[in-house]
């Protein structure tokens, strides 16, 4: 049986009176990277704000349904939300390196966990920059300010930020779209590295970026999955028109 790391259920979610996300009904597989497409405005961004609580912070947001995740209901009012956004990682649409350190910044989450010690410190920021691919470029110059680095940098940055709090799994939301093309090259490569250790998520408004680094990919469209299959088939034989028009070019 095949390791299913979210099994999204009946999920409803409504901004007051408006309803974003209708009856989702997903299954994200474990170190694999799911890619989420579809015209702006169609719930991509809501949805996987929803797998870390991040909707939590909007006013008037109600969610119905059910999102299982390491055995138990993330919706649930029990739950630890900051213990989940600490196995949920998040890397946003525009770098926000924190105006600190290069060091500071990948410390900064688990020194806010408590860990205090300097060699312990030093080991998670080595690794998780390693793992950022960025290590090379930064070691010499890691007490210099983050916002000196390129965009590019600065977004690898943010990704050695979450992957220092040791998470499962990494969202993130159109993580090259502010970025150029070799800065964007260096993320899709970076990308297919960790899924090793991590479950990923990714919004991209690119159809190339999708095919190019997701293993499974769900087309959403106002508010909707309208398809939902590994990358591979759903580009090169969808099973909806509404698919395969968007994919084509047709509309979006």
């Amino acid at each position: 049986m095949e390791d299913i790391k979210f099994d999204v259920k009946n999920l409803d979610l409504y901004y007051g009176d408006f309803q974003a996300l209708k009856n989702i009904n997903l299954e994200i597989r474990a170190n694999k990277v799911t890619a989420l497409i579809g015209p702006s405005g169609c719930g991509k961004s809501t949805f996987l704000r929803t797998l870390n609580r991040m909707n939590d912070l909007v006013d008037g947001v109600r969610i119905e349904g059910d999102v299982i995740f390491d055995g138990s209901n993330l919706l649930s009012s029990q739950t630890d939300v900051i213990g989940l956004r600490t196995k949920v990682g998040m890397v946003f649409q525009k770098p926000n390196p924190f105006p600190m350190s290069i060091f500071d910044n990948v410390a900064y989450g688990p020194r806010c966990q408590g860990i205090k010690d300097k060699k312990e410190l030093n080991e998670i920021v080595e690794t998780s920059l390693k793992q950022a691919a960025l290590w090379d470029e930064v070691q010499d110059r890691l007490n210099k300010n983050a916002m000196g680095l390129s965009g590019g940098q600065q977004q690898r940055l943010c990704i050695a930020r979450a992957i220092a709090m040791k998470p499962e799994v990494i969202l993130m939301d159109e993580p090259t779209s502010a970025l150029d093309p070799i800065a964007t090259k260096k993320i899709e490569e970076l990308i297919d590295v960790l899924k090793k250790e991590y479950t990923i998520l990714i919004v991209t408004h690119s159809m190339q970026q999708a095919s190019r680094v997701s293993d499974d990919t769900a087309f959403f469209l106002l508010g909707e999955v309208i398809e939902f299959d590994s990358t591979l088939k759903l580009f090169s034989n969808p099973k909806n028109k509404k698919t395969e028009d968007y994919i084509t070019g047709r509309f979006g």
